[in-house]
């Protein structure tokens, strides 16, 4: 493999004669910890994104509901300190927050649904500079509190008034407890919690991440969020046609090369790569890269190279990067055992989101090559 720097700034590709696609599995990044803090930001997908860009459905009344009960509590969040360091929603004592002051809240709803958008929109519309508010996902998180330690992680974000944690995992019992925890020492500085979660394994409502499982798994936190339940189908799919189909080798190639910052990586060999580069570095692995073409795509073989795949799918899906590939559709990614299986919430959201991206893929192809 190709030397890598010691900063996600930086990566070194291959030497070659003459400059040719960029490799992701020559990509392995180091994110030194003030980076991981200030990137606690949303994503550059929902830089823009504000709660009056949200379109609900109108056959599904709760997703209104939801905006106007985010805002509301975004709105709480910004109001001046008054006497006695009252903070909008909360105050700096008592410790532990009375039953009836939610420190948080708790978006519960399918993928597809804009709970994410929604979740920035959160983050944007909390009036509080930027270094007073973070926003990351639940890996993000646990790599942050693995590299400044637990007590600096409290001492970082405990002077913030909002954290939104999105994709709360609840699949590792010890993230979990290590994150509820982490939680709690925020609420009791009076940071306000917004988060999204993944469901447990076994828990196979359609379409659903569960509310009861989120609230259970953070054990004392659960006084202090309220549930905002989003109903609705994907977005992402709704309306729109079939995905599109994979294409030739030499037509993602002939992309590789004509597409400026364009990655040129075989599937096989990168779900390899990603079992040595830690998932909360993926973002800064695709860091820069205009396109991700994938030669010879295949079922994954095995449920923890799936998992680290979804992580990537985010990544990409975040960062708005087309996808364009060769071999199986991304609908076969997953077998069937998978999609049965406790984490088919995390293949389908993966499924929907790389389709997302293939779509804008198709942009890619000259006419020729298509």
């Amino acid at each position: 493999m190709a030397a890598v720097s010691t900063s996600a700034e930086q990566t070194t590709e291959p030497a070659g004669d003459a400059p040719g696609p960029l490799a992701l599995t020559a990509r392995a990044p180091h994110v030194p910890a003030e980076q991981l803090v200030a990137e606690l930001v949303p994503p550059p997908r929902f830089d823009s994104v504000r709660f009056d860009t949200y379109v609900p459905d109108p056959q599904q009344p709760s997703q209104a509901e939801a905006v106007s009960v985010l805002s509301g509590f975004a709105e709480g969040l910004g109001e001046a300190e008054g006497e006695g360091g009252r903070r909008g929603w909360f105050r700096r004592a008592p410790k532990r927050p009375a039953r009836g002051g939610p420190g948080g809240v708790y978006l519960d709803g399918g993928y597809g649904v804009g709970k994410t958008h929604l979740l920035a929109s959160v983050w944007h519309a909390t009036q509080a500079p930027p270094e007073r508010k973070a926003f990351g996902t639940f890996v993000e998180l646990t790599n942050l509190v693995g590299a400044l330690g637990f007590q600096q992680t409290v001492r970082t974000l405990g002077s913030h008034r909002l954290l939104c944690i999105d994709e709360f995992e609840l699949d590792d019992p010890g993230d979990t407890v290590l994150v509820s925890t982490l939680l709690g020492r925020l609420v009791d500085e009076g940071v306000a919690l917004a988060a999204t979660s993944n469901t447990l394994p076994g828990k196979l409502g359609e379409g659903r991440f569960a509310a009861a499982d989120f609230l259970r798994e953070i054990q004392g936190l659960s006084a202090h969020f309220r549930t905002v339940r989003i109903d609705g189908e994907d977005y992402r799919h709704r309306g729109l046609p079939a995905s599109p189909a994979p294409h030739s080798p030499e037509a993602v190639d002939a992309a590789a090369r004509t597409v400026p910052g364009a990655a040129l990586d075989d599937f096989g060999a990168l779900l390899d790569h990603l079992s040595r580069v830690h998932p909360s570095r993926y973002g800064a692995m695709v860091k820069g890269v205009g396109a991700v073409c994938l030669t010879e795509v295949r079922p994954v073989p095995d449920q923890s190279t799936a998992l680290r795949l979804v992580v990537l799918a985010d990544r990409l899906y975040d960062r708005e990067i087309p996808v364009l590939s060769s071999g199986a559709p991304f609908d076969e990614l997953f077998g069937e055992e998978m999609l049965k299986g406790g984490y088919r919430k995390k293949y389908f959201r993966a499924i929907s989101r790389l389709t997302a991206l293939a779509r804008d893929g198709e942009r890619l192809l000259s006419p020729a090559g298509a």
